[in-house]
C-alpha cells in the first residue's frame, strides 16, 4: 500500500504547480520550458522501480509520436538510499536510450513530487494548455497493465493526449496510478 506523503491533490482543472529542475542535459526546466506545447505529460518516475521500467517504452514512443505534447520525466526519489536514481544513473539510462523523453528531470528536494501530489512511480499527470498555463485534464494509469509483465489492452494515456489534441475535454475514470512508492527521504 502506498502512504500518501504529499502537500496536496490536484484536481481537474488545476494549474500545474510551478517548477525549477535540473535535467539530465544539465539545463533548468520550468512550465515554461514547455510553453509551445499543446499538452504537457509530467511522469513520476525513476531508474529502479519495475513498474516504472515496464512504462520506458511507451513513454518514449509518446515522446517520438507527438510533436505537440512534452512527455517529460521526474525522478523524486531518494538517491542516497536508492543510488540507481542519481542523476549520473538517470544520464546513463538517457545516454543508452532506455529514457528517451523530452526531459528527465531530478527532483532532488522532493518540493516538486510533494506539490503535485504524487505518491508512485510511475504517476502521471496530463495537462493542456489554455491560454497561458497548463491545466489538470488527467492523473491516473498510463494503461492498464497492472504488473510489470502484464500486456497492455488500453492506453488511457493516450486516449486522453488525442481527446486534449482533438480539443475534447478528457472523458476517462481516474484510476490511481500503481507502482512502487516514492522513496521519500527521512528528513
Amino acid at each position: 500500500m502506498v502512504l500518501k506523503e504529499s502537500e496536496s491533490e490536484l484536481e481537474a482543472g488545476d494549474p500545474a504547480p510551478e517548477f525549477e529542475l535540473e535535467g539530465v542535459d544539465g539545463e533548468t526546466y520550468s512550465l515554461d520550458s514547455f510553453a509551445d506545447d499543446e499538452a504537457l505529460l509530467l511522469v513520476f518516475t525513476c531508474n529502479h522501480c519495475p513498474y516504472a521500467q515496464a512504462k520506458f517504452d511507451l513513454l518514449n514512443e509518446l515522446a517520438a509520436e507527438y510533436d505537440d505534447v512534452a512527455v517529460v520525466g521526474i525522478n523524486p526519489n531518494d538517491a542516497e538510499e536508492y543510488p540507481d536514481d542519481s542523476i549520473d544513473q538517470m544520464r546513463e539510462y538517457v545516454d543508452d536510450g532506455k529514457v528517451d523523453y523530452d526531459a528527465y528531470l531530478r527532483d532532488e528536494r522532493q518540493d516538486v513530487a510533494r506539490a503535485y501530489g504524487a505518491v508512485c512511480t510511475p504517476d502521471p499527470f496530463l495537462f493542456a494548455r489554455d491560454d497561458d498555463e497548463f491545466e489538470l485534464v488527467y492523473h491516473g494509469r498510463l494503461d492498464d497493465a497492472l504488473n510489470p509483465d502484464d500486456e497492455p489492452t488500453r492506453f488511457h494515456v493516450r486516449e486522453a493526449i488525442e481527446s486534449v489534441l482533438a480539443g475534447t475535454s478528457v472523458d476517462l475514470e481516474w484510476q490511481p496510478s500503481r507502482g512502487c512508492s516514492i522513496k521519500w527521504k527521512d528528513d
